[in-house]
């Protein structure tokens, strides 16, 4: 493929996926809400599941009564959405991403333009968290995701080929926060006690992946 033509599979990453895409983080995240609930309440508030259903639900309403005029648009009313009702660090963090991804995606995005949105997600995180990797939070999930989606857009492959190992790498990501000790956000106060525990973000990362390679590949 000639390097500089835009990759697009079945599927650009257009309005209908965007709004398939966060229809999909709504039923993952209502689907491991007692997940999310159980690993918070080993190392934070106990919260995390109750508050990400909150909120994406209610994101689920507001795009209801959207007109959107591209992915972008969808995206930023989720993270707006977010921002107004969700409690505790989880609202602002995930809402902040996603108006950062939607102000970055025009339409229709090729996978290389997705990465760059992604990316874009990353850094509102770690902005506003003031995380780096290591640190066992959510950046320790989005970093690697982020990194499989670039290399994999770098070689041509669609959104689809590219979601896949975005999704495992989030994945794995979550899984490697069990040794470490947290140093940001509620889990930070437990020190050597938070050891041990995957962190409830990093794991609520990997479903927002997943639901974008399980939304590619439909």
């Amino acid at each position: 493929m000639d390097p500089d033509t835009p990759a697009f599979d079945s599927r650009p990453f257009d309005t209908a996926l965007a709004e398939a895409w966060i229809r999909a983080v709504a039923a993952a995240v209502d689907q491991e809400q007692s997940r999310l609930t159980e690993l918070d309440s080993a190392i934070g508030d106990g919260d995390h599941g109750s508050n990400l259903r909150r909120g994406f639900t209610a994101a689920l309403a507001a795009l209801d009564g959207l007109h959107p005029t591209g992915p972008g648009a969808v995206l930023t009313k989720t993270g707006t959405t977010l921002i107004s009702k969700v409690g505790g660090a989880s609202g602002p963090l995930y809402g902040k991403a996603f108006r950062a991804m939607g102000a970055a995606l025009p339409e229709p995005a090729a996978p290389a333009t997705v990465a760059e949105a992604l990316s874009a997600g990353l850094d509102a995180v770690r902005l506003l968290g003031k995380a780096e990797p290591g640190d066992k939070t959510i950046v320790d999930a989005w970093t690697p995701a982020l990194a499989a989606f670039r290399a994999a857009a770098a070689t041509g492959a669609t959104l689809a080929e590219a979601a896949a190992p975005a999704a495992d790498a989030a994945e794995q990501g979550a899984r490697d926060t069990v040794p470490l000790r947290a140093r940001k956000g509620r889990a930070s106060y437990l020190g050597e006690r938070s050891i041990g525990h995957q962190d409830p973000g990093a794991t609520s990362t990997a479903l927002v992946f997943r639901a974008l390679a399980d939304t590619t590949t439909a």
